[in-house]
């Protein structure tokens, strides 16, 4: 130009348009590839109950059958623990020892509808004191009776019973002691033993597989003072 001037250009503004387009084919999309899938997982096969699982029953006990009897059979046969939770249906007969000071065995003729029944029993070698049946009573006049089951307890027509069932239970004597070590199992088994007159052979951990039942020990008794 005139006058021996610097000519000044206009500065260009940056192109991005390039870098959009190589950011776009360089960068990862997002989402999973189409077509793609799952990979399969190995399938988890479960080939026997564990030792600690509940199992829960629905009992049907004939007409004329013992209520008792079938079950103390069945925890036998199936090496089972029973825990009944109820019943519905009724029975005949029925000898009961009342909740009292006296203990006296009150004889009971006639049907009765069962309203409740519960208690757990346990197959052999068991603990004395664990097993037993507690039943509560309705009669045809309308009057109510319960107390623990003496004897047979007769099915007056078909008679449903709910129930759980258990592979082990663990032994405590209450209350606990708590300057108890958890490492004495082997003198809490030894001393379940000499009170009850269990085989030591019968008397394992919680961790029996489940071929067989177990009645193991848990803590320490308490000390004598």
């Amino acid at each position: 130009m005139a006058g021996g001037g610097d000519l000044t250009l206009p500065a260009s503004k940056p192109s991005f348009g390039n870098d959009q387009r190589i950011d776009a084919a360089t960068r990862r999309p997002r989402g999973r590839p189409a077509g793609s899938k799952n990979k399969p997982k190995t399938p988890i096969i479960i080939t026997r109950d564990s030792a600690n699982a509940l199992k829960a029953h629905a009992m049907e006990v004939t007409s004329g059958c013992d209520l008792s009897e079938s079950l103390i059979n069945f925890a036998r046969k199936k090496q089972r623990g029973v825990c009944v939770l109820n019943a519905t249906g009724c029975v005949t007969n029925v000898a009961l020892r009342q909740p009292s000071s006296s203990g006296s065995i009150v004889t009971l003729h006639g049907r009765f509808e069962i309203l409740s029944l519960l208690g757990s029993i346990l197959p052999p070698p068991a603990p004395p004191g664990v097993t037993g049946l507690t039943v509560y009573l309705a009669g045809a006049q309308g009057q109510v009776v319960g107390g623990n089951v003496v004897g047979a307890l007769i099915a007056s027509g078909p008679v449903m019973i709910m129930a759980a069932t258990f592979m082990n239970a663990t032994f405590d004597r209450l209350p606990l002691d708590e300057d108890d070590e958890v490492n004495v199992a082997v003198v809490n088994q030894r001393h379940v033993s000499e009170v009850y007159g269990i085989p030591q052979n019968l008397i394992t951990n919680v961790n029996l597989p489940a071929e067989g039942y177990s009645w193991p020990s848990g803590r320490a008794s308490a000390k004598s003072k």
